[in-house]
């Protein structure tokens, strides 16, 4: 279920490029890894660390929750959603509370939160076909001796 919240200034959704035209896993990547910043900030802000997971686990703060008038938040697993200004943001902490982790489905997933910008990603078969291309390329890998099933963009 898609909780739609207030639109707020400051975090609106990522501005269009004229490169989401032709976006490749790199573009929707930094799109991603853009969105999940804003919504750790506002963590930050509100609770003092972008990582919640432990104050969750300790009972510190509900499973889900406010972190303004306008923005929630629900955890899960190892990670969180953060719901800004009718955009849904899922990440996972990563190694080191790493934030810009991604896979094809989190790629999938935003995609579908803006299908105007990302329609080609919002077929999941387009976008795992180019994913593992983009894999093949070297050009974001797993880090070694990691729990983390997640990849990481290489320099």
């Amino acid at each position: 279920m898609k909780i739609t919240n207030k639109a707020t200034e400051k975090y609106t959704q990522p501005t269009t490029y004229q490169d989401d035209e032709n976006p490749d896993p790199r573009k929707l990547d930094n799109r991603v890894f853009s969105a999940s910043k804003k919504a750790t900030d506002l963590l930050e802000q509100s609770f003092g660390t972008k990582n919640i997971l432990r104050l969750w686990r300790s009972k510190k703060i509900p499973q889900r929750g406010s972190v303004t008038d306008d923005v929630t938040y629900e955890l899960h697993g190892i990670g969180c959603s953060v719901y800004l200004s009718e955009i849904c943001v899922n990440f996972d902490y990563g190694p080191d509370e790493r934030i810009d982790g991604f896979d094809s489905w989190r790629l999938y997933m935003y995609a579908c939160e803006v299908p105007s910008k990302y329609k080609k990603y919002t077929h999941k078969e387009s976008l795992e076909l180019e994913f593992s291309e983009y894999l093949k390329k070297g050009k974001a890998k797993k880090i070694t001796g990691s729990l983390s099933n997640l990849y990481f963009m290489q320099p």
